[in-house]
């Protein structure tokens, strides 16, 4: 049991930014970096399964937005290594989560030099510049939403322990360091800032390629194929139903069921496998203190 353990664990960890091997959790001990182990944000983040889900129904969201779309379009290999993307965006989500102060300070500030070099105009002329204030505003929102919107009795803890002002809070000072303004930080203000945009919002034949090569990518390991279809619909069923009828992603009252019932299995087959993470060395870093 304990090789079936660790090999699950392997696999998941492959597909983070855990992978990458750029970031150490574990040391210096005691430093709580920006939240510490009380946050909401730790809670939230800690739970790979709703990460999961909730980054691939951010991501299907963040397509709608045209030049959020254009962004990824032309400056993005997201063809050749969709995986890469994923992976460093999991380790930014991670390390601005759970590392050291000075490593997410680091990350965020690589981050921003990207962002800086990411400029052009859309398939209609509008001009866009990925550090727009308004623009890291709009793709925080989104991914706040998408991340929180796991169903909380699926959670590690029931969703005990989450409270949606202080992640939101939370959350927002992330974006906040990125360059973003004027942040909505209360679940209802962001609610309201997404329908706001909703009018902005286009699908068109560049949006669903990108999707579609999102849910094509085949993920390694013998047990990824089948975990990552479900993790897939999860994600798809995360989305507000408005935007899974402009991707055309809408799934029926049956795979809805279905989804959810394996999504719960699956979510505590890797609970009980993974022992590694982001969540699990940092709390090393601060109870090993």
């Amino acid at each position: 049991m304990i090789g079936i353990r660790r090999m699950i664990e392997a696999q998941v960890l492959g597909l983070t930014g855990m992978a990458l091997k750029e970031i150490d959790f574990e040391r210096p001990k005691g430093e709580p970096g920006l939240f510490g182990p009380q946050s909401a944000i730790w809670q939230v983040h800690g739970d790979f399964t709703s990460m999961l889900c909730g980054g691939i129904s951010a991501l299907l969201l963040q397509m709608l937005h045209p030049l959020a779309l254009a962004g990824v379009w032309d400056h993005s290999r997201f063809r050749e290594d969709i995986l890469g993307r994923l992976r460093r965006t999991s380790q930014f989500i991670s390390a601005t989560t759970f590392a050291t102060t000075p490593d997410a300070e680091r990350l965020i500030a690589k981050v921003q030099g990207i962002h800086q070099r990411i400029a052009g105009v859309d398939k209609d002329g509008t001009p866009y510049q990925a550090s727009d204030p308004a623009l890291l505003t709009s793709g925080a929102r989104r991914r706040v939403q998408s991340l929180y919107g796991f169903p909380p009795a699926l959670q590690a803890d029931g969703g005990q322990s989450r409270a949606p002002e202080d992640y939101f809070r939370e959350s927002a000072e992330i974006a906040r360091r990125l360059g973003a303004r004027d942040i909505p930080q209360t679940p209802q203000e962001v609610a309201d800032y997404l329908e706001a945009m909703r009018p902005r919002l286009r699908c068109d034949e560049r949006t669903r390629e990108v999707a579609e090569v999102l849910l094509s990518t085949r993920l390694p390991g013998r047990m990824s194929q089948p975990v990552g279809r479900v993790m897939i619909n999860a994600g798809i069923d995360l989305l507000p139903e408005w935007a899974q009828e402009m991707l055309g992603l809408s799934l029926t009252p049956l795979q809805r069921r279905t989804t959810r019932l394996m999504v719960h299995g699956v979510a505590r087959v890797l609970r009980a496998s993974v022992r590694n993470g982001a969540r699990h060395c940092a709390m090393r870093r601060m109870t090993e203190a």
